[in-house]
């Protein structure tokens, strides 16, 4: 089931490792800080809470977190996927163009991507 959702977002967990490690794609965790202190992030992973999603992704906004390119596609995943599924509408909301939501931290593991503490 999984596969065939992210399938039709155009994007699997697989594609976005590669692409991330390409320097092809910016990868945001969405989950709040105390998470990802128990369990680590994806390498490389920009994280922005889905609470704060609003005034840190806004590049028009005086918060706005400058380790996010609004101009390159973005990937994110949060602990299964539902939070996510929350930030992509937000994200798109705010004028990004390519925004996929690639599920848990556990499939971006299980897609051959690397955790970081």
């Amino acid at each position: 089931m999984f596969g065939t959702m992210m399938s039709r977002q155009g994007l699997d967990p697989r594609e976005a490792v590669a692409r991330a490690q390409a320097g092809e794609i910016t990868v945001i965790d969405v989950r709040d800080h105390g998470e990802v202190q128990m369990t680590g992030k994806a390498k490389g992973a920009v994280v922005v809470p889905l609470t704060v999603m609003p005034f840190q992704c806004d590049p028009k906004g005086p918060d706005f977190n400058t380790d996010i390119d609004p101009t390159k596609p973005i990937a994110l995943y949060c602990a299964s996927g539902a939070r996510s599924a929350q930030g992509v509408q937000l994200l798109k909301r705010l004028g990004y163009k390519e925004v996929h939501n690639i599920g848990g931290l556990g499939h971006w593991y299980q897609a051959g991507g690397e955790i970081s503490h």
